[in-house]
């Protein structure tokens, strides 16, 4: 092997494990996800090589850690108001993206600004020492606004419509990397004299790592268990996975070259999965099947809908469905179903445990 073919695939092989790290440790996994994806073309350049084709691969990385961050909201986050904000900011930019590869019309990446992945963070900054739950809808919605406006706005701005490159302006102007350094550092300090002082006594020490499942979610049996009660095919927790996926799909189908796929064929073969998918999950947990290795049930799963995938092959010809195609996407709608599956009973344990801190906290101030 190479230099060059090393290093390509150390990079785009890092792009596709550090992801899986976030539903565990949520700040630096994202943190290291957002650093390889700034720094990949660099490394590429360092060793003189340029990847045919590497720049529709880098958007379609960009969306599949995304996806993994929100999915790991459903497991982590006990805020409920936060959750929501987030949930609406990851499928507006999500819509945004989708409507920008059928039109090629770049100023829709400005109007629909990823301010999912800021938020993400400032959300997890705030879980570091305090309590995400002690806070109301508005704060998180006004935490949204300013990071929209004061930071996404401009930097979308710069990069999908003015189409600036960083390195550049700093070769052409010198002094506005001093100017930025000490910007920065008066934003710090800023914070350290200004608001530090004035923040509330944190709740713990600093917390890196996701917080433990509760008790009562925390092995495959016990989400069965509140998936056979609560779980139903035909839901809105169906509907989300549906669009999740459907939409990630038709941004995956519009990047990804020779790949010869309607939007409606594509969107409409990952929801017939999904709700196949959907099906089956239900009946494994009412007859009290699972497993608690990741691996193993990812596997069972890609199994299972490649199973599908090749009895519709068989009965639409082998035109109807590109085997290659078929295998990427079912692996991809494999593992974030399996995510979803598995991180939405979390969510109602922890969103339920948050309400119940609020009412006794509230009756014992009573």
């Amino acid at each position: 092997m190479t230099a060059q073919t090393v290093v390509f695939l150390a990079v785009v092989g890092s792009r596709f494990l550090v992801p899986l790290l976030i539903p565990r440790f949520p700040l630096p996994a994202l943190v290291a996800a957002l650093v390889i994806d700034g720094v990949d073309q660099s490394i590429f350049q360092v060793f003189g090589y340029d990847p045919p084709g590497y720049q529709s691969y880098d958007k379609a990385m960009d969306v599949y850690y995304l996806a993994i961050a929100y999915l790991s909201t459903l497991r982590n986050w006990s805020s409920q108001p936060a959750f929501r904000v987030a949930q609406f900011l990851y499928f507006y930019r999500l819509v945004g993206v989708v409507a920008f590869e059928l039109t090629g019309w770049r100023p829709l990446l400005l109007i629909f600004a990823n301010t999912f992945e800021y938020f993400f963070l400032a959300y997890e900054l705030v879980r570091l020492r305090r309590d995400p739950a002690r806070y109301s809808m508005r704060f998180w919605v006004v935490t949204a606004a300013a990071i929209w406006v004061l930071v996404k706005l401009p930097q979308e701005w710069w990069i999908h419509v003015a189409q600036l490159d960083f390195t550049d302006q700093l070769a052409m102007r010198p002094a506005l990397g001093p100017v930025l350094v000490a910007l920065l550092l008066m934003a710090a300090a800023a914070f350290w004299w200004l608001v530090r002082p004035r923040l509330s006594p944190p709740d713990w020490r600093l917390r890196g790592a996701a917080d433990p499942l509760p008790a009562h979610v925390a092995t495959w049996q016990q989400r069965g268990a509140w998936l056979a009660v609560h779980g139903r095919v035909l839901s809105t927790a169906t509907l989300e996975k549906v669009v999740l996926v459907g939409l990630i799909s038709v941004i995956f189908a519009e990047v990804l070259p020779d790949l010869d796929a309607t939007v409606t064929g594509v969107f409409t073969g990952l929801a017939v999965l999904v709700l196949a998918n959907a099906a089956v999950t239900l009946a494994l947990a009412r007859g009290g099947r699972g497993t608690n290795r990741a691996l193993v049930a990812f596997g069972l799963r890609v199994v299972l809908n490649l199973a599908v995938v090749l009895v519709a092959r068989a009965l639409l010809g082998a035109r109807g469905i590109d085997l290659g195609a078929a295998v990427f996407f079912v692996a991809m709608l494999s593992l974030l179903t399996l995510l979803d599956d598995w991180y939405r009973p979390v969510q109602a344990a922890r969103l339920a445990e948050a309400g119940s801190r609020t009412w006794v906290s509230g009756t014992s101030s009573s």
